[in-house]
């Protein structure tokens, strides 16, 4: 009984701090909140720097309200990064509350049954009691049983003492995380109330840019109108190109003897080339990024414009508005099938890999030439920057004649 009640609270102490040390879920959700934190950080410096540069050119343009849009997107991020936090704190907060209850009944168990060690001992305080209780044993063997009887009563008597101050070591630094955690909680919720306010003044920001921009309805109609038609444009080259690649793949197949299916409408492929389009496909979702910063202003598809009502517009791949001089970078090894230009989207680079095909519009300058063998994240141009200073990669991925999402094969991060 006296060994149970003493060795009982050392364990009872290691059990409550092992959750301490013992967490691996929560430390790596921990992990991924700081990720994200400074994730976020730099894409906020990065949109702040997209958005000073159409700042410069014009008063209120499409471009700047993308940036604006991206910088409200990142600031609910960042809010919900800090709510995440904060939650986190407050399960870390009650577990120390429950760790500091479970010391403090220890510690009083503790000192009870030290109490009652204390009392029985003092009735045989002197030497006399501790003798008549020797010399009344029965036997030799009965006269050796109390002797260690009394040392081993000494002994858990300083053991005890020394589970108690352990026990109040812990307690005391058990409440000083506790009170660390309760100032970190209320500094996360001032932080918190700062961002709310950010995010508030970037909305103002973005009705004042949307309110400017229907002031020239006009002009966004006319840029709509032009766009389509360089679209348009770019359709037509991208299927003439991928047709003619058709065509040249079954005559070279045929000439070398090979049996072809008679399909019209897919690339037949070499043994060399098939690898490189099942390492492309098995890439889906861990392609590099076009650029090396920026992000998707105009997603994939049909959606409405921002800012004309009723207007529908349509996009066969992503626009990726970047800063000023950004390179335009392969996202796969292959060989580029052509170098052209579309009068409203500049420059245009197709790469193959295979049967699928990436295209890079709007280009300032190019920097490879067709039938270029190009690796992943070559420079293959510089991003066009117009006239309202805003710098944007038009960015489409086909299989054969089908046109696909790119934000389903590039990677999250860039």
């Amino acid at each position: 009984m006296l060994m149970k009640a003493l060795y009982r609270p050392a364990f009872f102490l290691l059990l409550l701090l092992l959750p301490l040390a013992a967490l691996p879920q929560k430390k790596q959700t921990k992990a991924q909140l700081e990720k994200e934190k400074k994730e976020n950080l730099t894409r906020i410096k990065e949109a702040n720097k997209i958005l000073q540069q159409t700042k410069k050119q014009k008063e209120a343009s499409i471009g700047q309200l993308h940036a604006i849009q991206e910088k409200i997107t990142v600031q609910k991020g960042v809010i919900h990064n800090i709510s995440r936090e904060i939650t986190f704190l407050d399960s870390d907060v009650k577990e120390t509350e429950g760790i500091v209850g479970s010391l403090q009944k220890d510690l009083e168990q503790l000192k009870a049954e030290y109490a009652a060690m204390v009392y029985a001992a003092a009735k045989t305080a002197n030497s006399y009691n501790k003798l008549m209780f020797l010399f009344a044993s029965d036997s030799f063997n009965q006269l050796v049983r109390r002797m260690r009887y009394l040392q081993q009563y000494s002994e858990a008597r300083r053991k005890q003492v020394a589970q108690i101050h352990k026990v109040q070591a812990a307690l005391t630094g058990q409440l000083d995380l506790l009170e660390s955690k309760r100032a970190q909680k209320q500094r996360l919720l001032g932080k918190q109330l700062v961002e709310s306010k950010n995010l508030h003044s970037l909305k103002l920001q973005q009705d004042s840019v949307i309110s400017r921009l229907s002031k020239q309805e006009d002009e966004l109609k006319q840029e709509v109108a032009a766009r389509q038609q360089a679209v348009r444009k770019l359709d037509q080259l991208i299927a003439d190109m991928v047709r003619e690649e058709i065509a040249r793949a079954a005559r070279e197949a045929r000439a070398a003897g090979k049996k072809t299916s008679g399909s019209t409408n897919k690339v037949t492929l070499t043994p060399e080339a098939a690898l490189v389009s099942t390492s492309f496909a098995g890439n889906k979702g861990r392609l590099a990024w076009p650029v090396e910063r920026g992000f998707i202003s105009q997603k994939f598809g049909r959606h409405n414009h921002p800012v004309l009502k009723g207007v529908v517009v349509e996009n066969r791949g992503v626009d990726i508005q970047t800063a000023q001089g950004a390179a335009a970078r392969a996202v796969f090894e292959g060989k580029v099938l052509t170098v052209a230009s579309v009068p409203g989207m500049n420059n245009i680079v197709m790469v193959q890999h295979g049967d699928y095909f990436t295209v890079y519009a709007k280009l300032k300058t190019v920097h490879v030439t067709t039938g270029q063998t190009v690796k992943i994240k070559d420079a293959i141009g510089t991003v066009y920057t117009d006239n309202d200073g805003t710098t944007a990669l038009q960015f489409q991925i086909w299989k054969n004649n089908t046109n696909m999402n790119p934000e389903l094969w590039l990677s999250r991060k860039q």
